[in-house]
């Protein structure tokens, strides 16, 4: 948009003392779009791009305010939404905490009283510019699908795996991370190679559990960071996607530091796969992921079953690993036993 100001930069303003709470909607449609506002004539930052939102007022809590946002400025009736991920961003004239929500249900005719145009965007496709710059940074993160499957060959051996990796194709999953810690080099690029010829297919990501080297040797979307090496690195991998592994508050904030673009966060319930590592309950998970920046997948012992949960509790998804990979005829069971359900309010 022409003859509009340019963004200031953060990093050279001082915060003002006081921090203002907002409410923050990213409003999804049944099809993956989220709605943008266009701020209007006379207001600061005019002709930027937004999500729906406003000021937490004195006495509301974010959910309430998000309520009455929601009904002022669209005059539209809450009815599901999840905590999502907090930013807090320095504007010249103040300090704000975006606390983001994902608003998946609502009722009334969409009328605008707020914004000069409102719009529809695809994630992961060009969105309308400018954008406003505290709002900007989440628009990859609506990219995240809601599951996360973690290869596990090394259980199943390989042929057999392929087959259920079609399986889980098919029924939607877009995001994998490829972790064998016990295959040999040549044998995890080979497995590697047939593994992101199915997900290119079908434009799922794949991530590699390793170095930067080895997932740009293999052509992978990106790499997904031990809790180890997340720990010892001194700067994001440059890399398209980066994940990480946690497991507790200062794993968290070096993650965050880092600038990756999302986390696991576990065992949230007992597993498997580390039968000696007391779970964190989802209690203790919604203690850690409040107020924290990144979407959180939930990992240890989930299954779809536990996506609902996941949500009201503050992740943007479920990281599994046996469960990600059900034979066709466990996912038929799974699928009927789903039918007619619906996810509550939040």
């Amino acid at each position: 948009m022409v003859g509009l100001p340019p963004p200031p930069a953060p990093s050279s303003l001082v915060a003002p003392e006081r921090v203002q709470e907002v409410a923050v909607a990213v409003i999804l449609r049944s099809d993956g779009r989220f709605l943008l506002g266009r701020r209007p004539a006379g207001k600061v930052y005019a002709g930027y791009w937004e999500f729906p939102g406003g000021k937490v007022e004195p006495g509301e809590s974010a959910v309430e305010a998000l309520q009455r946002e929601l009904h002022e400025e669209l005059e539209l009736t809450l009815e599901r939404a999840y905590p999502w991920i907090t930013r807090t961003f320095v504007y010249p004239h103040a300090t704000v905490r975006l606390r983001f929500f994902r608003v998946v249900g609502w009722h009334g005719a969409l009328q605008d009283h707020e914004h000069e145009a409102l719009t529809w965007q695809q994630p992961g496709a060009p969105v309308v510019e400018p954008m406003l710059p505290a709002n900007g940074p989440v628009l990859k993160s609506l990219e995240l699908p809601d599951e996360y499957a973690i290869t596990f060959a090394e259980g199943l051996d390989t042929g057999p795996f392929l087959a259920r990796l079609a399986v889980a194709l098919e029924r939607g999953v877009r995001l994998i991370q490829l972790r064998e810690k016990s295959m040999a080099p040549e044998q995890l690029r080979a497995f590697g190679r047939e593994v992101l010829a199915r997900a290119r297919e079908v434009g799922a990501k794949v991530l590699v559990n390793g170095d930067a080297a080895t997932a740009e040797a293999m052509g992978a979307d990106g790499v997904h960071l031990s809790a180890a090496a997340l720990m010892a690195l001194p700067r994001r991998p440059a890399v398209a996607w980066c994940g990480a592994s946690c497991h507790n508050e200062a794993e968290l904030a070096r993650a965050a530091e880092l600038g990756v673009d999302f986390v696991v966060l576990g065992p949230v319930l007992p597993t498997l796969s580390h039968p000696g590592v007391p779970p964190l309950g989802w209690r203790r998970f919604a203690d850690l992921v409040r107020d924290y920046p990144l979407p959180v997948f939930a990992l240890g012992g989930m299954r779809r079953s536990h996506l609902e949960t996941a949500w009201q509790h503050g992740a943007h998804g479920i990281a599994c690993m046996r469960a990600a990979w059900a034979s066709p005829d466990d996912f038929t069971r799974a699928s009927l036993r789903r039918q007619g359900t619906e996810r509550p309010a939040f």
